[in-house]
């Protein structure tokens, strides 16, 4: 690998779905905040990464003054949130140049190891866009037009996860679009002008923590990760 690096790290949120007086991501897993997990994964790489954190304007000072107690001193670039993910994400993208590769994840999926990262790292390198995906284990089912129930294969659908990893010049490129309520994920933004995404297997420590019972499981998982 000869490229430079970044890892945009988007925590916009409010958390309102946990029901608690803090967003999720600053909610404590273990000795820390989650957020604070999920970037530890970049800095630990075996080459260095940008970081790009993206946070609701409401929390900017929160987290300053969270690292000044805590001392946290890494590098990073401290950026508001906008009325959607995709606008938190085109605020962030404003600090990639060309020419590197750009990793944009959860900030509330704290479990991506070392090897993960750096597998998506260097298939996006060759392929330019990738997402990882799990298998869905449960049955599935849809509602029809008439609101009846109707069977469908699960084998024919996958989970998304993040990191999706692009080459910064064609996450740039979908980024200069206008906003669609069809851009579900940063890959849908790059397929949107053509591009071909590559599926690669995820990991099924990699939750993201959204609601209170996975923060319970999310403590689990820590307890062996």
């Amino acid at each position: 690998m000869n490229k430079t690096y970044y890892a945009v790290i988007v925590a916009g949120g409010t958390g309102t779905r946990m029901g608690g007086d803090v967003a999720k991501q600053f909610l404590t897993l273990g000795d820390k905040p989650v957020i604070l997990h999920s970037i530890e994964a970049f800095l630990h790489l075996s080459f260095p990464v940008e970081i790009i954190l993206v946070v609701h304007t409401d929390y900017r000072q929160y987290w300053k003054d969270y690292c000044l107690e805590k001392q946290i001193t890494f590098s990073h670039i401290l950026v508001s949130g906008g009325i959607t993910r995709f606008h938190s994400v085109k605020n962030a993208l404003k600090y990639v140049p060309g020419g590197a590769l750009v990793a944009i994840h959860d900030g509330v999926r704290p479990f991506v190891s070392k090897e993960f990262l750096e597998s998506l790292y260097g298939i996006a390198e060759e392929k330019g866009a990738v997402v990882p995906v799990v298998k869905v284990n449960d049955s599935m089912r849809k509602r029809d037009a008439e609101g009846r129930s109707v069977y469908v294969n699960r084998e024919e659908f996958v989970m998304v996860q993040t990191p999706q990893v692009f080459h910064s010049d064609i996450i740039l490129d979908a980024y200069k679009q206008a906003y669609s309520p069809d851009f579900t994920d940063d890959a849908s933004v790059v397929e949107s002008i053509g591009k071909e995404v590559f599926l690669t297997e995820g990991n099924s420590y990699n939750i993201k923590i959204t609601r209170p019972e996975d923060l319970v499981l999310a403590k689990a998982i820590l307890s062996v990760f």
